[in-house]
């Protein structure tokens, strides 16, 4: 097997060779959703969670998610990032906490598996934050929305 993949011609394991690719400018946007009870998402928006500021702290777990994926998914080239953005909007009906992440770089390859990874984090941190008030939090609709740069083009997911 050649070209962009996983395997080699033996069918083992490897990390794609992007060496001939071109650097270009890279973007990924991620998304995801965090429900919860509405008495908890009070709780998150008001800041009086007894752990501190739940989306500061899920903001910055978020970034530096971004920047350890390559430690976190086996066969993802570790990427000099640009930028990593997270975004927050709190919803009703089911409550819950959205969250965005913008992933921005000038390399070989992508940052799709940055901006999801971001985004996860961010929301993994908000339940370990939340959960011994809400047991019944739930991540959900992790997916990637936007991908732009590279051969491949732009690609537009489900908001």
């Amino acid at each position: 097997m050649s070209g962009f993949t996983h395997f080699d011609d033996r069918g083992r394991s490897r990390m794609v060779d992007v060496s001939d690719k071109p650097e270009t400018r890279r973007i990924a946007k991620a998304r995801c959703a965090v429900t919860m009870a509405e008495p908890t998402l009070e709780l998150v928006q008001n800041r009086r969670s007894g752990k501190g500021d739940v989306i500061e702290v899920a903001r910055l777990a978020g970034i530096m998610g971004a920047k350890q994926t390559a430690g976190l998914i086996p066969l993802c080239h570790p990427l000099p990032l640009a930028s990593v953005e997270i975004e927050f909007e709190a919803a009703t009906e089911p409550a819950r906490i959205e969250i965005e992440s913008s992933v921005s770089t000038t390399a070989k390859t992508g940052v799709e598996m940055e901006a999801l990874t971001a985004v996860t984090v961010a929301a993994l941190t908000i339940y370990d934050m939340v959960k011994s008030v809400d047991r019944a939090v739930e991540i959900r609709d992790v997916r990637l929305v936007l991908k732009d740069g590279g051969k491949s083009g732009r690609f537009t997911g489900r908001q």
